[in-house]
């Protein structure tokens, strides 16, 4: 295994590797199925659980929903693997933006592409567009925390070698570690990681004030988290791009995944797998399942060619942005309503579970005319 590892770090280095041409529908694919979850999967194993109370439904709805704090559920992951799939995408965009006779503009598009998300995030759940000063949250949503890991990354893997991009990360792990670890919280007088009481939600509060969004969810000190999962999607798309055997990629993603999982279930006793500061634990073990998850949709939609049933991921997959904001920002439900309303007579305590059914279904309809039209919002 150490040897197929090595063998695929040494030919990843992404100024020699070659240029993908194309998508990698693996990687849309992947990207679709993060946002099944955050547009009503969820809701459907939930509803299938409130009719069926078995033992399956309710370890499938348990992991529906986010842990309070300590520990993992399925939904924890949805969150650090659009962070690493904006990872695997950058080497792939900046390098053919960096081909173009007008390559020098990479950095403005970086800086255009970080203010739209950061904006984008304060609509979502920022409350911008109530236009009250007093309720507006600065930094509260996904979609600014991709922004501070893209720019952050970005300047990483433009400025650095692959070596020094390794060291960085490693530094940056330490970091956090060491941060979440040592630093006492004012007015306790020693480092916690308690959901009231913590240093990062003690650094939010302290500058964003009135302006932090009211939940033990952190953001500022956290960003060193973003930037790392982030940065390990980057490092995955050096794999895919390298100069290897698809067989020796797959491989290696499988490899890097369990042993990122290993090594944050081994931190986990000294600091916990929390979602909410971003341990260094939890950076390390959603990372490794990014990485599995990966190499899983690789195998099946690149490797085995298994296409055909990856399409349902893939026509929302191609429009990840628009899909995660038209999911904050309309309820799909009142539209299946219309249809389903007449059902519910007959369906009885079974018409929630339809009615998520029909609301994704509603969704994933909109979503398959724009792939069809060849309708993509870039960002």
């Amino acid at each position: 295994m150490l040897k197929s590892l090595r063998k695929a770090l040494d030919g990843i280095d992404p100024k020699n590797s070659p240029t993908i041409t194309g998508r990698i529908l693996s990687v849309d694919a992947l990207r679709g199925f993060d946002m099944l979850w955050i547009t009503g999967g969820a809701t459907i194993f939930i509803t299938l659980n409130d009719v069926v109370h078995s033992r399956v439904t309710e370890r499938l709805a348990a992991n529906m929903e986010h842990v309070p704090w300590q520990g993992f559920h399925f939904l924890d992951i949805i969150m650090p693997l659009f962070l690493f799939v904006t990872g695997v995408s950058m080497p792939l965009s900046f390098k053919k933006r960096l081909q173009r006779p007008q390559g020098s503009t990479l950095l403005l598009h970086i800086l255009k592409r970080v203010a739209i998300l950061w904006i984008l995030g304060m609509i979502a759940q920022g409350n911008l567009l109530t236009y009250d000063w007093s309720r507006i949250a600065f930094f509260s949503n996904t979609l600014q925390a991709i922004a501070v890991g893209y720019l952050v990354s970005a300047l990483i893997i433009l400025n650095l070698t692959l070596f020094a991009q390794f060291l960085w990360v490693l530094a940056l792990l330490i970091v956090n570690f060491l941060v979440l670890y040592c630093i006492p919280v004012p007015g306790i007088g020693h480092a916690v990681l308690e959901p009231q009481q913590n240093i990062a939600l003690y650094i939010d509060k302290l500058l964003l004030g009135s302006h932090q969004d009211g939940t033990n969810y952190t953001w500022i000190l956290t960003s060193i988290g973003f930037t790392l999962t982030v940065m390990t999607g980057v490092f995955a798309s050096y794999i895919l791009q390298g100069r290897i055997s698809q067989s020796g990629k797959l491989k290696a993603l499988f490899i890097a995944g369990l042993a990122q999982v290993a090594a944050g279930l081994l931190l986990n006793p000294v600091q916990p797998i929390i979602k909410h500061v971003w341990t260094t634990s939890f950076t390390l073990f959603s990372s490794g399942l990014c990485f599995l998850l990966l190499a899983f949709f690789y195998l099946v939609v690149d490797y085995w060619k298994h296409q055909r049933w990856a399409m349902f991921f893939i026509v929302v997959g191609s429009n990840s942005i628009l899909a995660y904001m038209t999911g904050e920002l309309h309820c799909f439900s009142e539209i299946a309503e219309l249809f389903l309303l007449g059902t519910k007579r007959f369906l009885g305590e079974w018409y929630p579970f339809v009615l998520s059914l029909g609301s994704y279904a509603v969704f994933w309809l909109l979503f398959y005319f724009l792939y069809k039209k060849k309708v993509f919002i870039k960002v």
